[in-house]
This record gives structure tokens, C-alpha cells and sequence, in this order.
């Protein structure tokens, strides 16, 4: 097993959040907390309909993704828990996959993806299995290939230039 990490987490790209009924997770997160609601996303494949909302500003705002299903009957029941995933910002994404799939971390298939955000992204399972015994032990995480202004920024908050310390 290498101890060489070849990537960083940088920081909390998105949460998503579930429920039978958006309208009612709006209600909170952008009638009364104020989030901005910047796009939306349907997907039959993901049986997803979501208002894609933002917190905070420029290389810190946290997308916050109000996801209700197309069909509540049918899988992924992106309403069955309240919190659906959690999405990682990651400065080199194909690297990470290939070192964690090295260190026996099983992806949901589909791999490496355009995501509703427009960023590459790619999901840890929530479950292990035999060829792969790591998973997100009951969370589903998405893995988030950071834009250059966003590896720039954490690296500047922690001291470092985009290459290595300062």
C-alpha cells in the first residue's frame, strides 16, 4: 500500500440534499437561509430533479444541491436519505481515482464524468465489496476535479503557492 498521496482534498465542494419534495427543501435553504439558486438539473439516468444553489462567494462557495426524485419508486432514491452526498473539491482527480482504487476504494459506476456543475466528477460507493472493501461506509462521496482559481485559492489560504510552500 503507497503512502504517497498524489492529490489533496482541498475542501467541501457540495453537500446534496434530498427530499420527496423540493419545493419545501427551497423553502428553507433559499427562502429563509437566502441561498442563490444558479441552475437546475434533470436526469432521467439519475432519476434526479435538483436546483443547484450557492453559498458563499468566488473559490469558498459551497454548491448546495436541492434534489427531489423524478420517480419516487425508482432507484437512485435521491430523496431516501435527507443527506445524499457530499462532494470533495480534488486537485488532481485521475490521479486520486487510480491511488484509490490502488488502496482498494470502490467507485459506483461510471467513472470519470461532466457533472450538473460543469467540473469532472466521479463517486466513491457507499459500500465496500469483496474486489474493493473500502467505501464511503454508508455515504456516497463525489469527487470534484477543483478549477485552477480553486487549487489556487487553498493553496494561498494554507501558505502555499499552487506548486508547493511558499
Amino acid at each position: 500500500m503507497s503512502s504517497e498521496r498524489p492529490f489533496q482534498v482541498l475542501g467541501v465542494q457540495q453537500i446534496a440534499i434530498g427530499g420527496p419534495d423540493k419545493q419545501a427543501l427551497r423553502k428553507l435553504w433559499v427562502d429563509i437561509f437566502g441561498l442563490e439558486v444558479t441552475g437546475t438539473y434533470r436526469s432521467d439516468r439519475e432519476n434526479v430533479d435538483e436546483d443547484i444553489c450557492a453559498l458563499g462567494a468566488g473559490p469558498f462557495k459551497v454548491e448546495v444541491d436541492l434534489m427531489q426524485p423524478l420517480d419516487p419508486d425508482k432507484k437512485p432514491a435521491v430523496h431516501a436519505t435527507p443527506l445524499n452526498h457530499v462532494g470533495l473539491w480534488i486537485d488532481d482527480l485521475p490521479a486520486a481515482v487510480k491511488w484509490l482504487e490502488g488502496q482498494g476504494v470502490r467507485f459506483a459506476p461510471g467513472g470519470i464524468r461532466r457533472g450538473a456543475a460543469g467540473f469532472d466528477i466521479c463517486f466513491i460507493h457507499p459500500k465496500g465489496n469483496e474486489q474493493f472493501p473500502v467505501g464511503g461506509e454508508g455515504v456516497l462521496i463525489e469527487l470534484v476535479q477543483a478549477p485552477a482559481e480553486v487549487v489556487q485559492a487553498f493553496a494561498a489560504l494554507a501558505g502555499q503557492s499552487a506548486d508547493g510552500p511558499v
